[in-house]
């Protein structure tokens, strides 16, 4: 195998290149340049056999281990994001106690918009850093810092409480969820592109959607945990409200476990060899991470012997990826309309996604389903609406998305989802009051539906299409763009939600908002057509890398 570590210059490859006279450079310098041609001819073999072997994998533990990994931050972040839909509620009792009328036990509507919306604009700067320091620094390099900010900001967050020089406890929390958004935002571009790049191609849509169907389990945990912790504080509760203190500090705290549980995981998991080989040039390490990834037994294979084996290196130093090289690529309309694709779909799924789910409690209230009461009987029927609801929709519609995917095609149920949801909420807006006096129960099915066809649809294809239809240099960069325009979705969502829900009278206009986001998905639907099926094709056949 022949080793190319006197490269010929420029000069001597563009003689060879261009020359249609007779040959007249030395016999050593002839011989140079076609062991030069011979080392370049075999590093790409060598790079096509080392991604055939993760293509063509046979699915097995280690793929299994990076989805739950990947999948425990997921959970982490779902959790953290609706838990505070709950503590919010909570935090009513304890600090708004003594507000008199209907602001009694009530978050005021401006604190609880920033409050909660202070995570989403975290993510939002989250999703675009860690995006692009993933692909400039590596996946591995980054991979388990965000799930530290996480951690820290979690417990950070369950401690806060007013200062001494004037800071409500609502601000410091305020700060606290700013940057946990960071850390959750990080997760995204991460997670997604590394289980993607470790995928076989049969597998991909799967895999990266059960990362992904761990936020069902998050947010359904969060809801439990509730009802948990309201039960065993019950009797101090009924003493004294002021003991729900306690209580959205524990259910918040809660949120570390997995975290805690999946970090020494991500520290130690290896670089995708994709990275490695594209990026960092490295044939040699991409070989002992395939090895690392796909088990010992692969030692035997071949075409990784002759990887470890052989001293070929690349015939330039390691580049990183460079805006400049980013507009290159994309100042092409075939490139950018795939990334505006995935952006704006994203945008507009995330402007009604978020605008009901972190909103499902005031929504229950609005119909009626969190009742009377108690502060306990309250919470507690409002914990118990939300797992209804999310057990019904949320949940069945990531896991009919991960036994579908890779059947269905990405595309197509991105195209159904936007439909049906569409549909569903003209109904639901439209028809509003007409459902909820013939039927609340009739008006829960609905709405559960429309939760089923966001998860089976495009909450889900908008996680996983990123991660795969882009180049390895710019990869991670494009699923933090197109997750970070998600999460302004959210903002404008819940910025939008806080100021109109109430105009008019308490919840009266929150039909209205229905039908706002009907219109969004009519705009999801309308720039699905720029965003391209990935089932079955290498992730070099999507981004043109293979042709290259």
């Amino acid at each position: 195998m022949a080793s190319i570590d006197n490269i010929p210059n420029q000069d001597m490859l563009s003689k060879s290149n261009t020359s249609t006279q007779r040959d007249v450079r030395p016999e050593s310098e002839q011989k140079q340049i076609c062991e030069y041609h011979q080392a370049e001819d075999e590093i790409v073999e060598m790079r096509r056999h080392a991604l055939e072997e993760i293509d063509h994998a046979k699915f097995g533990w280690f793929h299994i281990k990076t989805c739950l990994v990947a999948g425990a931050g997921f959970f982490t972040d779902s959790y953290d994001i609706f838990a505070i839909n709950l503590c919010s509620l909570i935090m009513g009792y304890v600090y708004y106690a003594d507000a008199q009328g209907s602001a009694a036990n009530t978050t005021p509507t401006k604190i609880d918009m920033w409050v909660k919306g202070s995570t989403q604009l975290g993510c939002i700067i989250g999703q675009f850093l860690f995006g692009y320091l993933s692909d400039r620094l590596g996946r591995k390099r980054m991979y388990g810092v965000e799930l530290l900010i996480i951690i820290v900001c979690t417990i950070g967050g369950s401690f806060a409480g007013n200062t001494a020089r004037g800071l409500s406890v609502y601000w410091v929390l305020f700060i606290w969820r700013f940057v946990l958004g960071i850390g959750i935002g990080g997760d995204y571009p991460v997670s997604a592109v590394i289980t993607s790049e470790f995928a076989t191609t049969k597998n991909r849509g799967a895999m990266v959607a059960a990362v992904f169907a761990m936020q069902g389990f998050g947010i359904v945990a969060a809801a439990i945990v509730a009802i948990i912790v309201l039960a065993c504080f019950r009797s101090a509760i009924d003493g004294d409200q002021l003991m729900l203190d306690y209580v959205w500090r524990i259910i918040m705290g809660l949120g570390v476990v997995p975290g805690i549980v999946a970090l020494y995981f991500r520290l130690t998991i290896p670089e995708t060899p994709r990275y490695t080989l594209d990026v960092e040039k490295d044939t040699h390490r991409a070989a002992l991470d395939v090895q690392k990834s796909l088990g010992k037994h692969k030692q035997e294979d071949s075409s990784l012997r002759a990887l470890l084996q052989s001293n070929v290196q690349p015939d330039v130093t390691a580049t990183k990826p460079t805006w400049t090289e980013f507009y290159h690529h994309f100042k092409h309309w075939r490139h950018f309309k795939v990334l505006m694709g995935t952006a704006v779909t994203w945008f507009a799924l995330d402007v009604a996604f978020y605008g009901i789910n972190l909103n499902s409690s005031i929504i229950l209230d609005a119909i009626g389903f969190a009742g009377n009461g108690s502060p306990y009987q309250k919470l507690l029927k409002n914990a118990g609406g939300n797992i209804i609801l999310n057990l019904l929709g949320t949940l069945p519609g990531y896991w009919v998305t991960v036994f579908t995917i890779d059947r269905l095609g990405r595309r197509t149920i991105q195209f159904i989802g936007f439909t049906v949801l569409l549909i569903l909420f003209c109904i639901l807006g439209f028809a509003y009051h007409k459902i909820l006096d013939k039927s609340v129960a009739g008006f829960v099915v609905l709405f559960t539906l429309a939760q089923f066809f966001q998860n089976f649809g495009p909450n889900a294809t908008t996680f996983i299409i990123p991660s795969e239809a882009f180049p390895t240099r710019f990869r991670s960069t494009c699923h933090g763009i197109s997750a970070a325009c998600g999460k302004i979705g959210a903002v404008v969502a819940q910025l939008g939600f806080f100021q109109l829900k109430d105009r008019g009278g308490k919840n009266e206009f929150i039909p209205e908002l229905i039908q706002i986001f009907a219109l969004f998905m009519l705009v999801g639907l309308i720039f699905t057509w720029f965003v391209p099926e990935t089932k079955g094709k290498s992730l070099e056949e999507l981004s043109d890398e293979a042709e290259r």
